[in-house]
């Protein structure tokens, strides 16, 4: 009686494959820009726990270009120039002009707010409540009503969304892995700042939702690493409204919406605007801190550009070992800049031989031909013959996702998903968002 085969982390080992008689599919998975070691591995077992979901029998390959071919300061950050004390005439702020920044009839704007500052919109409410209400004060024997909705807020747990015993996989399972080591840390932080801000208060109504956003918004920005050097959360827009709706629950209120609506919406979108000139001086004093963390993912898209036959040749090295190991069609689905370096190498004379099928996920290749700036098509020359089919899949709120069925008519089929997300993170998103595997499961080989 013959072994059964056994699929671990994406990988199958020669015996599996003779076992089974026949070839694999391989889905091999290239990043994008900005990607390191340890990111690259969170975003490749989402992929396998994804793919594995809708089609356990496809086996998912590494094409991991980041450490060899990505960008770095190789002196060490020497092009940078040192601030000096002397702000000169006329100080270092940028002006906002009168167009606000976000669209109060957008449902996210209270989410890329949060972004920015995750206490921003309570400290909004908190104002409010000093300009409207009745300063109480402190009555000596009374409770201040605010710090019971601080006590409450210090209470918080992740466990009506905990995942069932023995239940892996699925993307907010893991949403819940990543936020519970620093649920505790945001909650008492906000509970903090509504005991100092609104201490002393009138009560008033909609605090909930607004503690239950800040807390998730600052449990995320914790996870994320204390100066953002992890990679960001790759977090579908439904499972953080499960989450922070379960928080709000909990507090006592009602709106799970996820985002404020009406006038308050007009809130944060003017507290966002009013963050922008101060942001803007900061960044000058923290230029070099900034400058060196945005190498990788603004880095690796430039010297893509003069350097990127490394990158081409990394994806053709792992098309060629997927070929090999697995004796069947090949998927190279393809993240942002990882999707530029697959088209350019899929329209080179030489292809690699043994793709079927190329996914790009929030690409720029259609935008770059349509400037006339890919490496192997020039924006007057169509696909080659040979150039496989090509799904092409965006999200409306990805600033750098873009579309190509009007770009390669006929040759590239769009796929759209709605990751429920703010730019930029809706760009960082889509392998969290499972209706991408289910779009994705029809369409791979057999």
């Amino acid at each position: 009686m013959g072994s059964s085969p056994v699929k671990v982390m994406g990988s199958w080992s020669r015996w599996d494959l003779d076992d089974l008689g026949g070839s694999v599919t391989s889905v091999v998975f290239v990043h994008g820009t900005g990607v390191r070691a340890k990111s690259y591995e969170k975003s490749f077992a989402r992929v396998v726990s994804g793919l594995g979901r809708v089609r356990a029998e496809i086996k998912v390959a590494r094409c991991f270009w980041g450490e060899e071919h990505g960008a770095s300061l190789g002196l060490g950050g020497a092009s940078l120039p040192v601030r000096t004390k002397n702000r000169g005439v006329g100080g270092d702020g940028v002006g906002v002009g009168g167009d606000g920044v976000l669209d109060e009839d957008d449902p996210l704007a209270v989410w890329a707010l949060l972004e920015v500052d995750p206490l921003a919109e309570l400290r909004e409410f908190a104002q409010a409540a000093h300009d409207d209400g009745e300063e109480t004060g402190f009555v000596p024997g009374r409770v201040d009503p605010w710090e019971t909705v601080a006590d409450t807020v210090r209470g918080l747990t992740l466990e009506p969304v905990a995942p069932d015993p023995g239940q892996t996989g699925g993307s907010l399972p893991r949403l819940v892995a990543d936020l519970a080591p620093h649920l505790e840390e945001a909650a008492d932080r906000v509970a903090d700042e509504i005991s100092g801000s609104l201490g002393g208060t009138s009560p008033a109504d909609g605090i909930e939702p607004i503690a239950a956003r800040a807390v998730y918004a600052l449990a995320v920005q914790l996870a994320e690493g204390p100066y953002g050097d992890d990679e960001p959360l790759a977090v579908d827009g439904a499972d953080r409204d499960t989450v922070v709706g379960a928080l709000t629950d909990q507090l006592g209120g009602t709106d799970r919406g996820g985002f404020v609506a009406g006038a308050a919406k007009g809130v944060a979108v003017r507290a966002l605007n009013s963050y922008l000139s101060p942001l803007s001086a900061l960044a000058h004093t923290f230029r070099g801190g900034i400058t060196t963390k945005s190498v990788p993912a603004s880095g690796d898209i430039l010297r893509y550009q003069v350097r990127g036959a490394g990158v081409r040749a990394a994806i053709r090295a792992a098309v060629r070992d997927a070929v090999e190991s697995g004796n069947g069609p090949v998927v190279l689905l393809a993240h942002s800049l990882g999707g530029i370096a697959c088209v350019d190498l899929l329209a080179e004379p030489e292809p690699p031989a043994g793709v079927e099928l190329l996914v790009t996920v929030g690409s720029q290749a259609p935008f770059l031909y349509e400037l006339d700036a890919l490496t192997a098509l020039r924006r007057d020359e169509p696909l080659p013959g040979a150039f496989p089919r090509w799904i092409n899949v965006y999200d409306e709120r990805d600033l750098l996702g873009f579309v190509g069925e009007k770009v390669f008519p006929g040759r590239v089929t769009d796929l759209r998903v709605n990751t429920r997300q703010p730019f930029p993170r809706a760009h960082t998103s889509y392998f969290a968002h499972q209706r991408l595997y289910d779009l994705l499961a029809p369409e791979l080989p057999k």
